[in-house]
């Protein structure tokens, strides 16, 4: 006899004699199975739960449904997941493993007091938009906007992640600063043009440590580089040496960070070293004219790239307060010259030019690929509300997102095959796992897809990441 179908069922392509029938009555099945293993990492580092203690409510709390802890982790794994806009939360907030995963108590929202919110268990795009757009200035009489985020202690938080990040202090650190372009499409607070982007843009200010992330700070665009980078050395040099006084510090930044204050304070009282791209001049030029000229002939004897290393003592004519050590790279490609420069006030007897420029400047490279990490799998760049403020609040959130994330590669995915993933690879591979979802008055039980070809992966991960202790 043939198959009754109902209204709401669909036919595909058969596969041999068998027909492919489809239809939405599987029950609660998510796409993001792997939001189980970035819950317990979450949970063991204590991440999401002292961010969310940034934050001041000044809500009723007898009346509210979702405390700024819940609604941080939705938003935040929201970000990790692949949800990069409030919008997708209208929809999210129907899912009860994110609601398991945010700390939800009744994960498929029965207990809800509106019988129009009955069913969502977390909260919607309006609730998270006021969790972001709250002022500084709080007007208590104002009815909606009752949660202020502390600025200093958000930035606070990351350094102390990134120093629990080490079990033991370590001899030498490396902060990279970099500046990138987050293009603006509105008429957002601080909205400028910058020429060299050419565009609309903010000019956020970000440190990285390896894959560490210690300040994501958005800046409007009218302005140097480097504008703001001497106060967050100090500051970072401060609030590091406290947990480790014997650790030698090196600050390493491309040329537009090569200003006399940046390096001042680094050969002053903060002890620091640095290592800086340095822009070229007729000057340099000329200083290398000969070494130029024995890497052309190299070139033309071998047909291979030739590299030939210098160093001297330069200052600029009137921008830099004193002579420091530059190391020349005389380069001739099948394109011709390519001639670099950094400047350093590590000496010869530290490191020789060479490897300084080799093995250590241009080591700074990698940083780009975690920015890359942060603004594309991240969605540090969706600065889209009007104000500044919630854009830089917004910018944290992907920042956290990005902490998890880079710490489930550190801690979760140690020694297995994915060790040196992508945030972006990731997520496709161990968070976006299909499972059916089953809740009962005394457990959720979740039944991830066993075709996932990631099974080994996950099982490592998620015992590696039972290991790490639970931070009170």
């Amino acid at each position: 006899m043939q198959t009754q179908c109902s209204e709401t069922q669909l036919e595909f392509q058969g596969v041999g004699s068998r027909r492919v029938l489809a239809e939405f009555n599987g029950g609660h099945i998510t796409s993001d199975g792997g939001a189980l293993l970035l819950r317990e990492l979450d949970e063991r580092l204590g991440i999401s739960r002292r961010f969310a203690q940034c934050f001041e409510d000044h809500r009723d709390q007898g009346l509210i449904e979702h405390t700024v802890q819940e609604l941080v982790r939705q938003r935040v794994y929201g970000l990790a997941l692949g949800y990069e806009d409030l919008n997708d939360h209208d929809d999210l907030r129907h899912d009860p493993l994110l609601a398991v995963a945010a700390g939800k108590a009744d994960p498929e929202g029965q207990q809800r007091k509106r019988a129009q919110d009955k069913g969502c268990a977390l909260a919607g795009k309006s609730t998270l938009n006021r969790l972001e757009l709250t002022p500084e200035q709080l007007d208590p009489a104002n009815r909606y906007w009752k949660i202020v985020h502390d600025a200093e202690r958000i930035e606070d938080l990351f350094v102390t992640l990134f120093l629990e990040g080490h079990g033991e202090e370590p001899d030498e650190i490396l902060l990279d600063f970099d500046a990138t372009d987050d293009p603006l499409h509105g008429h957002q607070e601080g909205r400028f043009f910058h020429g060299y982007y050419d565009e609309y843009c903010y000019l956020p200010l970000y440190v990285f440590c390896g894959d560490h992330l210690l300040v994501a700070r958005l800046r409007t665009s009218d302005r140097d580089a480097s504008d703001g980078s001497t106060e967050i050395l100090t500051w970072l040099v401060q609030r590091i040496r406290e947990r480790w006084p014997h650790t030698r510090i090196v600050a390493r930044a491309d040329s537009g960070f090569t200003r006399d204050d940046f390096m001042n304070a680094c050969e002053g009282r903060e002890q620091v070293y640095y290592v800086l791209g340095l822009a070229k001049n007729s000057r340099l030029l000329k200083k290398i004219g000969v070494e130029l000229v024995q890497a052309k002939e190299r070139y033309e004897e071998t047909g291979q790239a030739a590299r030939v290393f210098t160093e001297f003592l330069y200052r600029t004519r009137d921008s830099w307060s004193r002579n420091r050590r530059v190391i020349a790279k005389a380069e001739h490609l099948s394109k011709g010259a390519n001639p670099r420069f950094i400047v350093t006030n590590l000496t010869g007897d530290d490191v020789q030019a060479r490897a300084l420029y080799e093995q250590t400047y241009c080591a700074r490279g990698d940083m780009e690929n975690r920015i890359k990490e942060q603004q594309l799998d991240l969605f540090a760049d969706r600065t889209s509300t009007h104000k500044m403020r919630s854009n830089q609040l917004r910018v944290w959130l992907s920042s956290l997102a990005y902490v998890l994330a880079s710490g489930m590669r550190r801690v979760g995915l140690k020694g297995t095959r994915m060790a040196h993933a992508t945030c972006g690879t990731i997520r496709l591979h161990l968070f976006k796992i299909g499972g059916l979802v089953k809740v009962s008055v005394r457990r959720v039980a979740v039944f991830l897809a066993s075709a996932c070809p990631y099974q080994d992966v996950f099982h490592e991960a998620y015992a590696n990441i039972r290991r790490v202790p639970l931070r009170c």
